[in-house]
């Protein structure tokens, strides 16, 4: 599976905070914003958390729900929940099928060392599973705005 702007996003389920099986296939008539970050608690990923956090009211009055993917345990994400007021879901993709399939999985560089990780990307769903945009390697600041205005121009 890969997706593809304009073409049915294959449906998946995956464990959120609580343990409990969410599928793309629940939001049905409803936009999907799928965020994908690297980390639980890391200075970026807490950063765009918060962005969304701050705006998720706004992304409601648009139909829009917001769901953050990572590699962390679903342990890990109900405390990120906790410490930050998170009002949206956080999903546990600990095998990275699921970043895989959004070709998000990437071999990066840190200090000289190789390693696998998230690329953080953003994809935005219409209401009947389509994938309608797509934001790769994308950068915290402003980013939560950028997706917001792209849902307000295509309602």
């Amino acid at each position: 599976m890969t997706v593809e702007i304009g073409k049915q996003v294959a449906d998946f389920t995956l464990p959120n905070q609580q343990g409990e099986d969410v599928s793309l296939s629940d939001f049905k008539g409803k936009k999907v914003v799928l965020y994908f970050y690297p980390k639980d608690m890391t200075p970026g990923c807490t950063t765009q958390a918060c962005d969304f956090r701050d705006e998720h009211e706004k992304f409601g009055e648009l139909n829009a729900v917001i769901i953050g993917v990572s590699p962390d345990p679903v342990e890990s994400h109900q405390k990120f929940i906790d410490k930050h007021d998170l009002p949206f879901l956080l999903l546990a993709d600990a095998d990275h099928k699921l970043a895989e399939a959004f070709d998000v999985w990437k071999l990066k560089k840190n200090f000289g060392k190789e390693y696998y990780g998230i690329e953080r990307s953003t994809f935005i769903i219409d209401e009947t599973g389509k994938l309608q945009k797509e934001y790769r390697k994308v950068s915290v600041k402003g980013h939560v705005e950028e997706a917001l205005n792209f849902i307000k121009e295509n309602k």
